[in-house]
């Protein structure tokens, strides 16, 4: 990338990354002006130790520098200037509405009231038990078509803006891995690829790779037909990450993002596992999660009330979790790893 061409992208991220920001700090206000707090209950809240946390303006300074790092890469030719998938202006105010208006029914939800099993709902005999929750007090947890529609607008609120470029951290080791080699036979597979949201990016910065995006959730995959429907080859299956219908050593890559804290430690070996099978001989894996214990002491505090406040019944496993030993044991081997605000990276390559 030319000089004025870097100067250029710089120029139009900052001006995107910027709105972006804005755009879902609007959405905290006015979710904060029709929602309700929910506290914890009375023994979890009198049990709770109290750990560091961050202020609002440490996560926004911490939230500058992701976008700086995010910046960099655009300039350094890694990805294009990002295109955040948002679509249309009506759309994105047609997602605020849908927003705002889950917000009160969340918080009975939250409040106790309410709430719907997912075991009782269609086709969910068929998934296992520990999917079987209203994940983030949504009705009917992963399963509807209604939260299909609000996870990216959710998850983007809730970091204000940065879920994206969080994602966006796992193309770095993917671009340094396919530099100087033919993307046009190589595949990428992206295990609880939700909304799609990786894979679109995934395309833009290797354009000529084959994707596989596997989820256990129809109606997200649908969400996810939809917006990757301008590009080819991508191909969904509706699979758990723990039993993927692949052969052995057919993948060259492999991601999972936000996905390890939304399952019960057993599963996430049996995952890493299956990653290890599929991908082929000093293939890269990448995984994006939430920050663990430790990883940044004074920000274990941020970490205490996740559980409680989104309804996710494997994350307190999760962050105590030893993520390196559990890929150890599967035999892809921990070769850098970083924080990217209130997410961490891990990249592991398959041991030959």
């Amino acid at each position: 990338m030319t000089r004025g061409a870097g100067i250029a992208g710089l120029g139009a991220y900052a001006l995107g990354q910027s709105a972006r920001v804005a755009w879902y700090l609007g959405h905290r206000a006015l979710g904060r002006r029709v929602g309700r707090d929910v506290p914890p209950p009375p023994e979890r809240a009198d049990q709770r130790p109290r750990r560091p946390a961050p202020s609002f303006s440490d996560l926004l300074a911490d939230l500058t520098r992701l976008f700086a790092r995010d910046a960099a890469n655009v300039v350094k030719g890694l990805y294009p200037v990002p295109d955040d998938g948002d679509g249309s202006p009506a759309r994105r105010i047609a997602r605020l509405r849908a927003f705002l208006a889950d917000i009160e029914p969340a918080g009975a939800r939250r409040a106790g009231e309410g709430r719907e099993d997912p075991a009782a709902m269609p086709g969910a005999e068929a998934l296992p038990d520990y999917y079987l929750h209203d994940f983030h007090y949504q009705q009917g947890g992963y399963l509807t078509e209604n939260s299909a529609r609000l996870y990216d607008t959710q998850v983007e609120t809730l970091f204000i803006g940065a879920a994206n470029a969080m994602r966006r951290q796992a193309l770095v080791p993917l671009v340094g891995h396919f530099a100087g080699h033919d993307q046009r036979g190589a595949t990428l597979i992206d295990i609880g690829c939700g909304t799609g949201r990786f894979i679109h990016q995934a395309k833009q910065a290797l354009p000529a790779i084959k994707a596989i995006g596997v989820d256990l959730s129809a109606a997200y995959l649908r969400e996810a037909e939809r917006s990757l429907s301008s590009r080819r080859g991508v191909t969904l299956i509706q699979a758990p990450g723990e039993a993927l219908p692949l052969g052995d050593q057919t993948i060259e890559a492999g991601v999972s993002i936000f996905l390890f804290h939304e399952l019960p430690e057993e599963i996430r070996r049996q995952v890493a596992r299956e990653a290890a099978r599929v991908l082929k001989p000093g293939a890269p894996f990448v995984l994006i999660d939430s920050l663990q214990r430790g990883d940044r002491p004074q920000w274990d505090g941020i970490l205490d009330g996740f559980e409680h406040s989104f309804n996710e019944p494997y994350y307190l496993s999760y962050i105590e979790d030893d993520l390196q030993d559990c890929f150890a044991e599967a035999g892809l081997a921990l070769t850098a790893s970083w924080t990217a605000f209130l997410s961490k990276v891990m990249v592991f390559a398959k041991v030959s």
